[in-house]
């Protein structure tokens, strides 16, 4: 096997964050449930997004804050996502090759636009997400470079990414080029209104040994395993992917790995302003520490270094030098 050009490489939605503040009663009005991502067509977001207060625009897409992340930690990192020939999708490219990330993805101009994710945030730094795919969700088989893929050590695919047929037709196809080149494919499960939606294809995926580490919060492996109790939905899965990663919030996280476990805190934070990207960072730094081959505990607390300092301020990708505080904080 090859030595990889990559450590890691991403598939997902290729997104554009509108991030404003809110309050409970307009999410209620809004007909949104706080906290959690609801999927959105042209119109709604329209209408959302004239409601709105006056936002930020940051662009975003769970898989790409995560590709952004890795390339923050000193990794090398790759995206494929689609967007389209407009002004948010010159925004979106600008900005995720300014990272340090390779993108290389052909636009497409079919009159759908680059998709925009509209995030209220509440004062208890709680994300609300009202999301249009718009191009994001056409991108085809046709645009994966096998030789990228067959380059990278880790393939990262988001859950978000898999409702649309033709991107979930992609990701699929992409999963088999890695796992032929002797790749590690990793997968979040991104939200729980993704599993309700396609908990069988998820757990298939799993199942049929195509994943080797698999991320999920703990609302998210709860409803995965059909079960309650945290520790019984943990031991329900575990032994079906080499590498499983709960992330617990402000409890920290559990990794699990080869019969090993291994917990850590939360890393401490002056101030909770925004939580989006928590997750994404949090794989950032899991799969930048594994990819330069470190201990489950020590990629956990690299997780954690790169989600407290996401949180810390508002949007999804990162602002302080990751690969200095993670220096600091672990040599």
């Amino acid at each position: 096997m090859s030595q990889p050009r990559l450590d890691v490489l991403a598939i997902g939605n290729a997104i554009v964050d509108v991030i404003a503040q809110a309050d409970d009663a307009f999410l209620a009005e809004q007909g949104l449930d706080k906290g959690s991502m609801t999927l959105i067509d042209a119109g709604q977001a329209q209408r959302l997004y004239q409601a709105m207060a006056a936002g930020r625009e940051v662009s975003g897409g769970s898989a790409a804050n995560t590709a952004a992340g890795v390339a923050a930690l000193g990794g090398r990192a790759g995206f494929i996502g689609q967007v389209a020939d407009d002004q948010l999708g010159e925004v979106f490219s600008h900005d995720i090759r300014a990272t340090g990330v390779e993108f290389d993805t052909p636009v497409i101009d079919n009159g759908v636009p680059t998709a925009r994710c509209l995030v209220l945030v509440t004062s208890d730094a709680q994300r609300t997400m009202g999301t249009f795919l718009g191009a994001a969700q056409h991108l085809p088989a046709g645009a994966l470079d096998p030789k990228q893929i067959e380059d990278a050590a880790i393939l990262y695919l988001e859950g978000y990414l898999w409702d649309p047929e033709t991107p979930r037709a992609a990701m699929e196809q992409a999963i088999g080029i890695a796992r032929a080149a002797g790749r590690k494919v990793a997968f979040t499960l991104s939200d729980s209104f993704c599993i309700s939606r396609h908990r069988e294809g998820f757990l298939a995926l799993i199942d049929g040994g195509y994943i080797d580490i698999l991320f999920a919060n703990e609302a998210e492996i709860r409803e995965l395993a059909g079960e309650e109790d945290l520790d019984a939905a943990i031991a329900a899965v575990e032994g079906k992917v080499p590498v499983l990663v709960v992330t617990r919030s402000e409890k920290g996280a559990i990794g699990l790995a080869g019969g090993t476990r291994a917990e850590v805190a939360a890393e401490p934070v002056e101030k909770v302003v925004d939580t989006t990207g928590a997750g994404d960072l949090f794989a950032a730094g899991f799969l930048t520490g594994h990819a330069q081959g470190r201990g489950l505990e020590e990629s956990l607390r690299m997780g954690a270094i790169a989600a407290a300092e996401v949180i810390s301020h508002y949007g999804a990708r990162p602002e302080a030098d990751l690969k200095a505080l993670v220096a600091s904080r672990l040599g």
